[in-house]
């Protein structure tokens, strides 16, 4: 099957605005719109007959909520489903490969036990059983214990930066596989330039979250960003092309959502003393943006893996 992938569209803020006039209607049409390809996926994948979907994105393009809420479609239309993260098979951190600058290169797929990943996706797709590692993110280390798989009727959701890395799945049964890159697919502009880019938001959202949920300040999240484009670019979007689908992962409303944060990354961005440029670029990313509260947003969003409840 020939995958088609449609680009991204450009909208202009002054429809954001316009449409954030009734934002609690807005916020439900945006976030139905998700849910819809959510369905619509849930549907391709048990018409393709896989055994696994495996399901990768950039930083913050919301990889583990989509893939649960795929799980949970898949289930509701009749079809057992699980996930699994590609994350449980990180080495333990001595055994990372590093960076020119001498620091843990997280992003390079060789931090993965790509031996374990192939014994445990020949198992599923052979019998629907595996024992899965697991891995500790405080100690950087794998636990002791493994975790037993059992779906052999279902589909299994295997997600992951290196989901569609070759070294992963080139030597299994191609027609057991079904291959998801999921992304944000939409830009803003102001008076037809292009302002926000779908990086763009992909750092706010990581932002947030770290600053609010991994004890990480903004300054250090901004700091990263740029080996983590660096190694999005090598290791998965270069990787796009082998998708059965492109997933849309965007939501409309959200920069409206961005803008209300800007105070909370300033103040986070003062307490540790950085210059202002930091605060200088969110703030002309989001100048044209009217910011909007976050009551309306159902608590089961994909966002608030972002933003919190």
């Amino acid at each position: 099957m020939e995958t088609i992938f449609v680009p991204k569209r450009l909208v202009e803020m002054q429809l954001i605005d316009f449409a954030n006039k009734d934002s609690e209607n807005f916020i439900k049409l945006c976030e139905k719109m998700y849910q819809d390809r959510i369905v619509n996926a849930a549907k391709e994948i048990i018409e393709f007959g896989c055994k696994i979907v495996m399901l990768t994105g950039p930083s913050s393009s919301g990889k583990t909520t989509t893939s649960n809420k795929l799980s949970m479609a898949i289930s509701q239309m009749g079809v057992p489903s699980s996930v699994v993260s590609l994350d449980d098979f990180y080495y333990n951190k001595e055994k990372y490969p590093l960076l020119p600058n001498g620091k843990k290169d997280y992003e390079n797929v060789t931090a993965l036990d790509v031996s374990a990943i192939h014994t445990c996706l020949s198992e599923i797709i052979a019998t629907g059983k595996t024992n899965l590692p697991q891995f500790d993110f405080a100690t950087e280390s794998r636990k002791l214990q493994t975790k037993a798989l059992d779906i052999s009727t279902g589909i299994v959701i295997v997600e992951g930066i290196h989901a569609l890395n070759p070294i992963l799945i080139n030597t299994l049964d191609q027609t057991k596989i079904f291959k998801i890159y999921a992304g944000l697919r939409e830009e803003y502009c102001y008076n037809g330039q292009r302002a926000i880019s779908t990086r763009d938001i992909r750092l706010l959202r990581r932002t947030i979250r770290d600053a609010k949920f991994r004890g990480h300040s903004v300054a250090k999240t901004f700091d990263m960003w740029q080996d983590v484009c660096k190694g999005e670019d090598m290791y998965i979007k270069v990787f796009k092309q082998e998708a059965n689908l492109l997933l849309d992962t965007s939501f409309s409303y959200e920069i409206s959502v961005l803008a209300g944060y800007v105070p909370y990354l300033k103040e986070n961005l003062m307490q540790t003393g950085e210059s202002v440029d930091k605060i200088s670029m969110i703030e002309a990313m989001l100048e044209h943006c009217t910011p909007i509260g976050i009551n309306h947003i159902p608590a089961k969003s994909m966002l608030r893996e972002f933003i919190g409840d």
